[in-house]
C-alpha cells in the first residue's frame, strides 16, 4: 500500500459496492478491500430465471478475485459483517477485523416477512443464488413426487404453486413457471394427469407491477391471465401453515410452495445509531451518500435512504440503476476529496423500468413512452445482457436463451444436493 493511501472498506459486493470498487482500480490515493460472505457477484435481477433451471448460476455470477486480477490496489475479505464500530474506524467480521478511513456499506436488502414466522421458515425467498438454487431444487423434487404419487391431494398440494408479490419479479416467476408448465411438463412427466395445476400470483395492491405505468400493469394482468396464471389482487397472505396457505380473504390455498417476493428490508447493521436508521430498515444518508451524524461513513444502494430529492420524497427505489449510479458517483466524489475539490450530490438519472412476462412478451416503460410485446421482450434482453460481468458470461447467456426460446426446451432441469462424505 502507498505511503498515505486512503483505506476505503466496502461492505457488499452488489450493483453498487462493485461499480464504486471498479471505479476505483489502479488510483494508488486508496487501498480499496471489499467485504463479502459470498466470493462472486451476481447479477440479481436474473436469479428467479437459475431458480426456474431456465440458466446457469455460472451465467450470472463472477468471482471477486477474477475481477480484482491486476488491480494492485484492490482486495478482497470473505466475510459476514457482524458489528461496524465508529470509535475505533474498524469492522469487525466473522473473519477478523478491518481498519478503515472510510466506511461504505453497500449491504442491500433482505426479504421482508412482516413478523410472519411460518412465511419466513417455510417459503422459499429469491434473494441470491443459494435461494435459487434452492428453489430450483425443491420444484425440481415436487415434480418427480407428483409423478409418483396417485394421491390426488398430495399431487394437488406439490403442483399447485403460489407467489407472494407482484412486482417484477413475482409476474417474471409467474410468467416463466405458466411457459414451463405448457410447454415442458407434457413432455417431460407423462405419468402426471393432465389436470390443472394452478399458478396462483398475490397482490396485496390493486395492480401487478405497482411502480410501472398503468398501461404496463394491465398488460401484464392480461398476459399472465391467458396463460392461465389466477391472479388475486387486494389480497395477502397471512400465514402458511401444513402446507396451506392463508390469504386476508380468508382463503386457504393448498400447496407445498410458497416463493416469496413480496417485500424486502435493509440489512441490519449492528453499530450504526439507531436514529439514522428509516423505514424499511434502511440508513438515512445526505446528498453524497454520507450517513447522516457520521464524517466517514457511507451508505449505497438499496440500503441508503436518501430523501432530499424533491422527486423521490420517500426515498429512491430500490433499482439496479441507483446502485450503480450510486456507486459511480461515490467513487467520483472520493477522487474529489483526494484533491480538495467540491463533491456532487446524487441526481438520479431514471432510464425506464421493464418487465418480461412470458416467451416474446414484456413491458417497457421508458422515460419518453410505452413499449410492449416482442419488440418489448428485445430490449429486456439486450438491456439485461450488457451489465453481466464478463464477455464469456455474456455469451454463455445470450447462447443459453436463443436455444431454450427456440427449443423450448432448456436443459438445466438438475437436481443437485450437496451430501456428506460418508465416514468409513
Amino acid at each position: 500500500m502507498k505511503a498515505g493511501a486512503k483505506r476505503i472498506v466496502v461492505v457488499g459486493g452488489g450493483f453498487a459496492g462493485v461499480n464504486l470498487v471498479k471505479r476505483l482500480a489502479n488510483d494508488d490515493r486508496f487501498w480499496v478491500t471489499l467485504v463479502d460472505h459470498n466470493n462472486y457477484h451476481s447479477f440479481s435481477p436474473l436469479l428467479y430465471q437459475v431458480g426456474m433451471a431456465f440458466i446457469e448460476p455460472s451465467n450470472i455470477s463472477y468471482p471477486f478475485r477474477r475481477l480484482f486480477q491486476e488491480k494492485e490496489n484492490l482486495r478482497f475479505h470473505l466475510g459476514r459483517l457482524l458489528r461496524v464500530i465508529p470509535e475505533a474506524n474498524q469492522i469487525e467480521t466473522d473473519a477478523g477485523v478491518l481498519d478503515y478511513d472510510y466506511l461504505v456499506l453497500a449491504v442491500g436488502t433482505e426479504s421482508n416477512y412482516f413478523g410472519m414466522e411460518n412465511v419466513r421458515k417455510n417459503s422459499w425467498p429469491l434473494k441470491s443464488i443459494s435461494d435459487a438454487t434452492n428453489l430450483r431444487n425443491h420444484l425440481l423434487l415436487n415434480m418427480e413426487e407428483a409423478a409418483r404419487t396417485t394421491d390426488p391431494e398430495e399431487r394437488r398440494c406439490l403442483l399447485n404453486i403460489v407467489i407472494a408479490g407482484g412486482g417484477p419479479t413475482g409476474v417474471e416467476v409467474a410468467g416463466m413457471l405458466a411457459e414451463m408448465a405448457r410447454h415442458i411438463a407434457p413432455k417431460e412427466y407423462p405419468e402426471i394427469p393432465r389436470v390443472a395445476a394452478p399458478i396462483y400470483l398475490v397482490e396485496a395492491a390493486p395492480v401487478l407491477l405497482g411502480p410501472m405505468s398503468k398501461k404496463s400493469q394491465e398488460e401484464a394482468t392480461r398476459v399472465l391471465k391467458k396463460l392461465g396464471v389466477q391472479v388475486k389482487l387486494n389480497v395477502a397472505v397471512k400465514d402458511y401453515v401444513d402446507g396451506e396457505v392463508l390469504l386476508s380473504n380468508g382463503e386457504r390455498i393448498k400447496s407445498c410452495s410458497l416463493i416469496w417476493t413480496s417485500g424486502v428490508i435493509g440489512r441490519e447493521v449492528p453499530g450504526i445509531p439507531p436514529e439514522v436508521i428509516g423505514r424499511a430498515r434502511r440508513i438515512m444518508v445526505d446528498p453524497y451518500n454520507k450517513v447522516q451524524g457520521m464524517d466517514n461513513i457511507f451508505a449505497i444502494g438499496d440500503l441508503a435512504l436518501q430523501t432530499n430529492d424533491s422527486r423521490y420524497p420517500n426515498g429512491h427505489p430500490m433499482l439496479a440503476q441507483v446502485a450503480i449510479q450510486q456507486g459511480k458517483l461515490l467513487a467520483e466524489n472520493f477522487r474529489r476529496m483526494a484533491e480538495g475539490k467540491d463533491l456532487v450530490p446524487f441526481n438520479y438519472h431514471d432510464k425506464g423500468s421493464m418487465a418480461i412476462i412470458s416467451k416474446y412478451k414484456a413491458v417497457v416503460d421508458l422515460p419518453n413512452g410505452f413499449v410492449k410485446g416482442f419488440i418489448a421482450w428485445v430490449i429486456w434482453l439486450f438491456i439485461h445482457l450488457i451489465p453481466i460481468t464478463s464477455f464469456r458470461n455474456k455469451a454463455k447467456l445470450a447462447f443459453s436463451w436463443l436455444w431454450s426460446f427456440m427449443t423450448n426446451d432448456p436443459t438445466l432441469r438438475l437436481i443437485i444436493r450437496p451430501q456428506q462424505p460418508q465416514k468409513t
